[in-house]
């Protein structure tokens, strides 16, 4: 009789950033989705105030949260991840590990060194392009040495957040105009993202983006579609179908991407195939550009004179039931338990490739 033995997968979830509900969210689908065929699923939370949770403690307080009770999975105070051996042991009995961390303390590069150094396979992109993703600043930099367009910004940092040079008020007014968006330079999700109208609106703006992270990006706004190309892949990144974004709110924010679906999606996109056909160009050249494995979404904005512009690059894209990355692979034929296998395959992949030197 042949013995068959499931691949024991470490879910490793919530964290320590403001994303820790869309986390939580996510790993509950990936959890619930994966092939019971393949995988045995081995969940590792981490509270918003850093305490690591062993498998059991974990599925305690998953009940809470299906029970309804609360969205997330606690605040117990961590101490560093030294502070918690029991669970650092559960590391070692697993074969590979699908961190969704979303944001800091996670999806900036931190997860995927702790756990080179642990020398354990892992879904997603490497250290450099996980930090590099994060850090909007730092991307967009990269975008213009490929020579990938997207709209002009200026960067704040420190002191500037909340008093803005007026060098930069400038080059805000006589270059970016309003309306323009805020942005923490370091986060995902659209928290602390706030769109300005005018100069009075600007000061609430930066202090809402300054409470998630030191530097703040203001960018242009820009009109138009909003569309999305998942990528997919390792040495040979696939784009799937582009997914139009239309909000029902003034802009695509947390609560419409995480809360109550109420963004429509509208697959294909509704733009001709050339510009289909740049976006997806423009997609996979991100991709390479930051050197990722796996997944990554990249969010555009299609001009009304057919411009392509390339907002950003999401090394790890919500993972929800209603997320956007899993759902334009579903219009592309695959399922949610499909894409979950495809990811620990090319988690191998890159894995054996570093190995081999």
């Amino acid at each position: 009789m042949t013995v068959v033995t499931r691949q024991r997968l470490a879910v490793i979830f919530g964290g320590r950033s403001a994303e820790h509900e869309v986390s939580v969210t996510s790993a509950r689908g990936v959890m619930r989705e994966a092939d019971p065929e393949r995988f045995e699923v081995v969940p590792i939370g981490i509270t918003r105030r850093g305490a690591w949770l062993t498998p059991e403690q974990t599925r305690q307080r998953l009940k809470r949260v299906e029970a309804g009770g609360s969205r997330d999975i606690g605040d117990d105070v961590g101490g560093g991840v030294f502070a918690f051996p029991e669970v650092l042991a559960t590391l070692r009995n697993v074969e590979v590990v699908f961190p969704i961390v979303h944001g800091t303390f996670g999806e900036d590069g931190t997860m995927q060194g702790l756990l080179e150094m642990a020398d354990l396979p892992y879904v997603g992109p490497g250290v450099a392009a996980s930090a590099i993703g994060m850090d909007k600043e730092l991307m967009r930099a990269l975008f213009a040495a490929h020579d990938i367009p997207q709209a002009p910004y200026l960067v704040l940092r420190d002191e500037e957040v909340t008093t803005p040079p007026p060098a930069a008020i400038d080059y805000l007014e006589g270059v970016l105009g309003y309306p323009c968006f805020v942005k923490p330079a370091n986060g995902g999700s659209s928290v602390g993202v706030g769109k300005v109208r005018s100069r009075e609106d600007l000061g609430a703006a930066l202090a809402e983006a300054g409470r998630f992270d030191r530097k703040v990006l203001v960018e242009a706004g820009l009109q138009g579609q909003e569309v999305e190309c998942a990528v997919l892949g390792h040495r040979d990144p696939q784009p799937s179908p582009l997914g139009e974004i239309e909000p029902s709110t003034e802009f695509y924010d947390y609560q419409a991407k995480y809360l109550d679906d109420s963004a429509a999606l509208i697959v294909p996109a509704r733009v001709d195939q050339d510009t289909a056909q740049r976006v997806q160009e423009y997609a996979v050249r991100a991709f390479k550009a930051l050197e990722c494995s796996g997944l990554s979404r990249v969010d555009f904005f299609v001009e009304p004179d057919g411009g392509v512009k390339c907002l950003e690059l999401n090394t790890l894209p919500g993972f929800t039931p209603i997320s956007m990355y899993p759902r334009l692979w579903q219009e592309a034929g695959v399922s949610y338990r499909e894409l979950i296998s495809r990811l620990v395959d090319f988690a191998f992949e890159r894995f054996g490739e570093a190995r081999r030197g």
